[in-house]
C-alpha cells in the first residue's frame, strides 16, 4: 500500500475553467481520506486525475514514491469504485470480480482463490453464479468492491459509491466499507457530497470549494474548529445556524448582539477565543449548531444573557429528539460563502435567505429534548450553550480563534 500525494496540482479545461487549483494534499499510508464539498467543487476531478482519467494541467501526483503524471491508468496500480457499479450485465458475479485478473492473464487457480477470498469477505459466496440483474443495489456495490479487492492495489479510489442506494442501505454500506478498508489496510481516497458520510468514514476529511482546498483535518477537529465560515456551514447536519452579529461591550462584559437580543460572552468563551477581543465594535458571523440550542424550560437557571427568544415556526418530532425551527428578529449572515452554501441546497434556499435578510429575520434550527412542549406559533425562550459558539470574520470568512486551527496542508 502507498501514500497518494498531490503537489501544486491544477486542472484547467480547454474552455479555461479551473476545476482544481494548486491542490496540495497527502493521503498517508493506509489512511481513509475523504474529499467532500458541494457539486462542482473539484473533488471528482481530483480523484480522476489520480486514476489517470483526467490529465494533470499543472503539478505532480505521486502514488508511493512514483510520479504518475505520465503513467497510463492501467499501470498506476489503483482500483476505482464508481457510483454506477459499472458491472458487466452478461457476466456472473464470479466473472465480474475475476475480469481484471483474466486481463492480466493470471493463472486460473490463483483467480479462483482471490475471487472466493473476496466473496467471503463481502458475503457474496451464495451469489457467485448470479448475474447483476438478480442482485440488490447493495449486493451490486459489493461486487464492485470485490472487483477492486482482488486486484490488491496500492490504493482504492471511490467516487460517491453509495449515492444510488436508499438511506437505510447507505448506512449499512458505510459501515461495511469502513470495516473492509481498515481490515485490508488499503490507502483509500473517497469522494462524496454527503458530509455525514465524510464525518463517519474518514480518518481525515478534506473540504473543497471552487477547486480549492479549504481545510483538511480529522472529522471532530473540522466540526469543533472550522477554519472558515464555509467549512463551518458545510460540515454538520442539520447545518450550523449563521447569523449576522456585532460584538459590543456593556458593563464590562462583551456580548454578541443579534438584532434586538444579546448573548453574553463570559470569561470561558473569551479564554477559548482570545482574538474575539480585537473584534469589539465590529460585525461578525455568529455560528450556532442546532445541538447547542435547547428549550430553556428544560435547562435549570438559564441567565438572561444565555437565552434567545423566538417564535416557533415548525416542530419536527424524530422520536429521540425534536427539531425546532424558530424565528428571531436579527438578519441572517449573507456573505459569499453563505450564499454558496445556500445555492448547494437549491435556488429556493438562496431566495429564502435573501428574503429573510430583507425582513431582518432569521430562522434558527434547534435540537430540543423530546420533553419539550413548544408549539407552532408560540413564543419561547431558547437556551444557548455559549461555550460552543462559533465566530467568523465577516470580511475574510476566517474563524476567530487565537490562531487558525486545522490549517490546510
Amino acid at each position: 500500500m502507498a501514500a497518494v500525494t498531490f503537489s501544486d496540482v491544477s486542472k484547467i479545461f480547454p474552455d479555461g475553467t479551473k476545476a482544481v487549483a494548486d491542490l496540495n494534499l497527502e493521503t498517508e499510508h493506509e489512511e481513509f481520506m475523504v474529499l467532500v464539498g458541494p457539486s462542482g467543487c473539484g473533488k471528482t476531478t481530483a480523484l480522476r486525475m489520480v486514476a489517470g482519467l483526467e490529465e494533470i494541467s499543472e503539478g505532480e501526483i505521486r502514488i508511493g514514491d512514483r510520479v504518475v503524471n505520465e503513467v497510463s491508468p492501467k499501470d498506476r496500480d489503483i482500483a476505482m469504485v464508481f457510483q454506477t457499479y459499472a458491472l458487466y450485465p452478461h457476466l456472473t458475479v464470479f466473472d465480474n470480480i475475476a475480469f481484471s485478473l483474466r486481463l492480466r492473464k493470471m493463472k486460473k487457480q490463483e483467480i479462483g482463490k482471490r475471487v472466493r477470498e473476496a466473496a467471503k469477505v463481502l458475503g457474496l459466496e451464495p451469489f457467485l453464479d448470479r448475474k447483476p440483474r438478480a442482485l440488490s443495489g447493495g449486493q451490486r456495490q459489493r461486487v464492485a468492491m470485490g472487483r477492486a479487492i482482488v486486484r490488491q492495489p496500492q490504493a482504492f479510489l471511490m467516487d460517491e459509491p453509495l449515492s444510488n442506494l436508499d438511506a437505510k442501505l447507505r448506512v449499512q454500506m458505510r459501515a461495511e466499507i469502513s470495516r473492509l478498508t481498515r481490515s485490508l489496510g488499503v490507502t483509500t481516497i473517497y469522494v462524496t457530497h454527503d458530509q455525514v458520510e465524510a464525518m463517519t468514514m474518514g480518518d481525515r476529511v478534506a473540504v473543497m470549494r471552487k477547486g480549492e482546498l479549504q481545510q483538511v483535518a480529522p472529522p471532530q477537529e473540522l466540526y469543533d474548529h472550522p477554519l472558515n465560515v464555509f467549512v463551518g456551514g458545510f460540515i454538520g447536519s442539520p447545518a450550523m445556524n449563521l447569523v449576522e452579529a456585532s460584538l459590543e461591550r456593556s458593563n464590562g462584559t462583551l456580548a454578541a448582539v443579534l438584532g434586538d437580543q444579546r448573548i453574553s460572552l463570559d470569561d470561558a468563551v473569551l479564554a477559548g477565543r482570545p482574538a474575539l477581543k480585537s473584534f469589539e465594535g465590529r460585525a461578525v458571523v455568529l455560528g450556532i449548531r442546532p445541538e447547542h440550542l435547547e428549550d430553556a424550560s428544560l435547562v435549570r437557571d438559564v441567565p438572561e444573557g444565555k437565552r434567545l427568544r423566538g417564535e416557533i415556526e415548525l416542530t419536527e418530532a424524530l422520536g429521540s429528539e425534536l427539531m425546532v425551527h424558530f424565528k428571531i428578529n436579527a438578519p441572517p449572515a449573507l456573505t459569499e460563502e453563505v450564499k454558496e452554501l445556500a445555492a448547494d441546497v437549491g435556488e429556493v434556499a438562496v431566495t429564502g435567505l435573501e428574503d429573510a435578510r430583507a425582513e431582518q429575520q432569521t430562522t434558527l434550527v434547534g435540537r430540543f429534548g423530546v420533553e419539550s412542549r413548544v408549539k407552532d406559533g408560540e413564543t419561547a425562550d431558547v437556551a444557548v450553550d455559549t461555550r460552543a459558539l462559533h465566530f467568523f470574520d465577516s470580511e475574510s470568512g476566517l474563524g476567530i480563534y487565537d490562531e487558525p486551527k486545522g490549517a490546510t496542508q
